[in-house]
């Protein structure tokens, strides 16, 4: 059967497109971008916007089973635009799988559902939602994943997968943004250098969702649950930084500033920003110094007995694989 990816030109999306392809899967994409490199690859590729219905109808006809990965990302911006995007386009892509006979649908959701502000230490999925919000990206993605887990029924087949901090090589954000910021003099640890967080190598986020698929067509034992997803990996956030900020050739960061302090600043910045409609991201926000300053980590148990998941690279592999990609990067330059 076909199998549809929506944003498909991102670089999660991308990855499990290859990753199907290697399966020997046939594969459609949609997203907003025209990507060439997709055509390539032997994609059926359609650019179009979720958000209106007759381009994700277009997309879901004749397709088995879809990847729902496209979302805005971000700390910043403007509300409508993030629920636009993440709610939104969500019950438009339910609504066409339902209308398409479509049985199986894995959704791309994050742990940021469930972050109050506070540390996650050992944390599984009887986490509640989180009762205060600190940005639109964790709202709606919030009243996403919950709008897909509620579409689980005898006919559509749903589960939701939150990944935390995804990256490798092709990462456009997290490493990206490590090193932008450290070159520019910008970057601070928070307060607690010890604070432990799990991230996600991006091979081992794509078998997460393949496993799902998989199970969603056989077993069904994740239909109508969320999972937390990481390389089970748990390491102060510093040496995360320091280990990203080493692939680029770039030394330790070792400056930091007080928590109270990096989310006074960040209320300051978000008032600012605010007042004057300034659509840039801030420097700081309170989501950030609050993300930065507590731990992250998460059981898998559930991962593991429901989808049989086990993180294939470890983070040594797998900054040995991202300093790799910079280097031919440079050496292409």
């Amino acid at each position: 059967m076909k199998v549809l990816v929506t944003g498909g030109g991102g670089f999660l999306g991308g990855a499990i497109i290859r990753a199907l392809l290697e399966r020997g899967e046939a594969v459609r994409s949609i997203q907003r971008g025209h990507y060439p490199e997709l055509i390539e690859l032997g994609v059926e590729s359609i650019q179009g916007d979720l958000c209106k219905t007759d381009d994700i109808d277009a997309a879901a006809m004749g397709c088995g089973i879809v990847y729902h990965i496209a979302a805005l990302a971000g700390v910043w911006g403007d509300y409508d635009k993030y629920y636009q995007a993440n709610v939104v386009a969500t019950k438009n892509v339910i609504n066409a799988c339902k209308k398409h006979n479509i049985n199986y649908l894995v959704y791309t959701s994050t742990p940021s559902v469930v972050f109050d502000g506070s540390s996650e230490e050992g944390i599984d999925e009887s986490a509640p939602y989180s009762e205060v919000f600190f940005n639109a990206y964790q709202e709606t993605k919030a009243g996403a994943e919950q709008l897909i887990l509620a579409s689980n029924n005898g006919k559509l087949k749903t589960v939701a997968l939150r990944p935390h901090l995804i990256w490798g090589p092709g990462d456009r954000h997290l490493a990206p943004r490590v090193i932008r910021n450290a070159k520019a003099g910008r970057l601070r640890l928070v307060d607690n250098k010890n604070n432990k967080v799990d991230s996600c190598y991006i091979d081992n986020a794509v078998d997460a969702h393949l496993l799902a698929g998989d199970d969603l067509q056989k077993d069904e034992k994740c239909a109508g649950k969320a999972y937390f997803i990481s390389n089970d990996e748990p390491i102060p956030m510093s040496d995360m930084i320091n280990k990203i900020l080493a692939t680029a050739s770039l030394p330790p960061i070792t400056k930091s500033i007080n928590k109270h302090v990096a989310y006074c600043m960040g209320n300051i910045f978000e008032c600012v920003y605010s007042i004057f409609k300034i659509k840039r991201e801030p420097l700081m926000t309170r989501f950030i110094a609050m993300q930065l300053s507590t731990s992250h980590w998460f059981d898998l148990t559930a991962a593991k007995r429901d989808l049989l998941y086990t993180p294939k690279i470890s983070i040594d592999e797998g900054m040995k694989r991202l300093k790799a990609s910079f280097d031919i990067e440079n050496s292409d330059e």
